[in-house]
């Protein structure tokens, strides 16, 4: 399986440790993947800042390179404040592409879990539950 990620511009400069990590360990956005199975990310890219101009043709360039899906980092989800757009995002890409979209990569840190459940965005975290992981997990990502 051959994915692309697309970060928050506000974290452009980050080296992706944690995405990657949970890729090895099929953790997070990447738990749907078959541990056996081999799984390649073949494109790595900021949003572009927002309202998310490199969203429009970034997955093109993912695809070329044999992108099966594209992920939408969990900084998208839980950054303060979390993306207004991750759910556009989604759909663009989905009906413009017709490839999959992934809400997340690695599980949310505890740090970040802590305060997030909290907050009114939290309502749109039901349906994230391989990104909630347990506690013990949270922390291994703090």
């Amino acid at each position: 399986m051959k994915v692309g990620i697309i970060i928050c511009d506000r974290y452009r400069s980050c080296g992706g440790g944690k995405c990657l990590r949970a890729m090895r360990e099929r953790a997070g956005g990447f738990a749907r993947y078959p541990a056996g199975g081999p799984l390649e990310i073949v494109g790595y890219s900021s949003c572009g800042g927002c309202p998310g101009g490199n969203v429009e043709y970034v997955p093109e360039e993912m695809i070329r390179n044999g992108a099966e899906a594209i992920h939408l980092a969990t900084g998208l989800v839980v950054g303060y404040p979390p993306c207004p757009r991750q759910a556009y995002f989604k759909e663009y890409i989905e009906s413009r592409y017709g490839v999959p979209v992934v809400i997340g990569t690695h599980p949310i840190p505890q740090k970040y879990y802590a305060v997030h459940r909290k907050l009114p965005s939290w309502e749109g975290m039901k349906d994230r539950s391989e990104l909630l992981a347990t506690e013990e997990v949270r922390r291994a990502y703090d």
